[in-house]
């Protein structure tokens, strides 16, 4: 199914979070995601569990990224989100490189700010405050890209940019001048609201955002709930987030047969 307002095909994603598991559990629930048929699988760039045992079992994104780029043959890979203030830049947008061409050209390099204090706190980076995130992640935004050109081998494709966030002023500022995914968080009115917002940012730098830049979103619940009214306010990549140890994609089987009954 395409959606009438952007003539996107209507994706489905799954964040698989990595905590409170073994990789094994982790590996075996990637498999099942893309046997599933969903379209993108992010996990997250943490480096504590975000619920539960606050001290629980968790795996670093990255390195993990590039052994689902060996494991999968079809689905988008990527971070919902990477923290920009973990990695120098530079170092990012080679790792992204990397990992683009171990697979085969099916990353997303997914972007944000950074909020989880404790992060920053236990492995030594300058929290600072948000505005200052924000601003690190507009000035990495250009190295990242200049990284990217002239890496050699170059990138198998232009790799996707997503940014998630939904500061009106700055981040969705941001957003209109660098991505092509935008991950959302709200309801279907606020993904409206500021979904304009965006578009007003988009004009301003001469970036037509409704046609260049693709509306992502959360989802939870049968779809029949949420679906249509999130489809007609403009999301096409629809994501569900999964949590260790069990994986349980029940959920996500229902949105994957609900994409396809809209065609």
């Amino acid at each position: 199914m395409d959606n009438p307002l952007t003539d996107r095909p209507l994706r489905v994603a799954v964040q698989l979070q990595p905590q409170h598991a073994d990789y094994g559990q982790i590996r075996d629930a990637v498999l099942r995601a893309e046997d599933l048929g969903v379209d993108v699988v992010f996990n997250w760039d943490h480096f504590y569990p975000l619920s539960g045992d606050p001290d629980g079992k968790h795996f670093e994104c990255w390195t993990m990224l590039g052994a689902w780029a060996e494991q999968t043959e079809r689905v988008e890979i990527g971070a919902l989100v990477t923290g920009n203030g973990y990695r120098n830049p530079d170092l990012l947008a080679d790792m992204a490189r990397t990992v683009d061409h171990i697979s085969g050209g099916r990353l997303v390099l997914g972007l944000g700010a950074g909020w989880f204090e404790k992060d920053y706190d236990q492995f030594g980076y300058e929290f600072g405050t948000a505005g200052s995130r924000i601003a690190e992640l507009s000035e990495a935004m250009p190295r990242i890209r200049r990284r990217l050109a002239v890496g050699n081998p170059a990138p198998t494709r232009d790799i996707p940019i997503l940014i998630g966030g939904g500061g009106e002023k700055k981040t969705l500022r941001i957003v209109a001048e660098h991505a092509d995914v935008w991950h959302s968080f709200g309801d279907v009115d606020t993904l409206r609201r500021k979904s304009a917002i965006l578009d007003e940012h988009g004009e301003a730098v001469g970036r037509d955002t409704a046609t260049l830049v693709e509306r992502s979103v959360g989802v939870q619940g049968p779809p029949e709930a949420t679906g249509p009214g999130l489809v007609a306010a403009g999301a096409t990549l629809l994501t569900i987030g999964v949590n260790g140890p069990d994986y349980d994609l029940s959920t996500a089987a229902q949105w994957v047969a609900w994409r396809d009954a809209q065609g």
